[in-house]
């Protein structure tokens, strides 16, 4: 099944294939969130919170998928417990000053930062073939000759200029579209 049957499953309250998403897709998470400083209930939050902002946006915008669901899922969860953990760090223990960041603008906050994503996975896709393996390595933080020794590239100059190139070229696609300045920040 395609992962715009289970954003329709989601937004019309399936029960049945809701239970589907959550046994092929919560342990993923948990594993996921446990090894990063979180424990069950956090991996439970996220994952309700991930599957409600996904069936929001589907409901309010039409969301398509263009890979797996599972992928986007573990997608929106990883982004959701990375902007938790910033916020846990950020909180002040004096309890004289606490600040606590509302739901509803975390929930926007990492809606955005979701669709930041989407727009950098959609504009990596339009870049040429080669400047996505330089990146995808780059990116993988493989270093400069390890690049070298795994293309055809001479030297790690070559790769530096090769890649600076392709930061570019991904860069300016990025800031033509035209969703650019609205994902810019709340």
């Amino acid at each position: 099944m395609d992962g715009n049957f289970y954003l329709d499953a989601l937004v019309n309250g399936d029960s049945k294939i809701i239970s589907k998403i959550y046994e092929n897709n919560f342990k993923q998470v948990k594993r996921f969130i446990l090894q990063n400083k979180g424990n069950t209930e956090d991996a439970e939050d996220i994952f309700q919170k991930a599957l409600l902002q996904i069936a929001v946006r589907h409901k309010k915008e039409g969301i398509r998928i263009k890979s797996t669901f599972e992928g986007f899922l573990f997608t929106v969860c990883k982004n959701l417990w990375r902007r938790e953990l910033n916020s846990r760090k950020s909180r002040v223990t004096n309890s004289e000053v606490v600040e606590q960041v509302s739901e509803a603008h975390d929930s926007a906050r990492a809606i955005i930062e979701q669709k930041r994503q989407e727009l950098f996975v959609e504009m990596l896709d339009r870049i040429s073939e080669n400047c996505k393996m330089i990146l995808s390595m780059f990116f993988a933080k493989l270093s400069y000759a390890e690049i070298v020794a795994s293309t055809d590239y001479t030297s790690e100059t070559v790769v530096r200029q090769r890649v600076f190139k392709c930061k570019k070229k991904l860069t300016d696609l990025i800031k033509e579209d035209q969703r650019f300045n609205s994902l810019r920040e709340l």
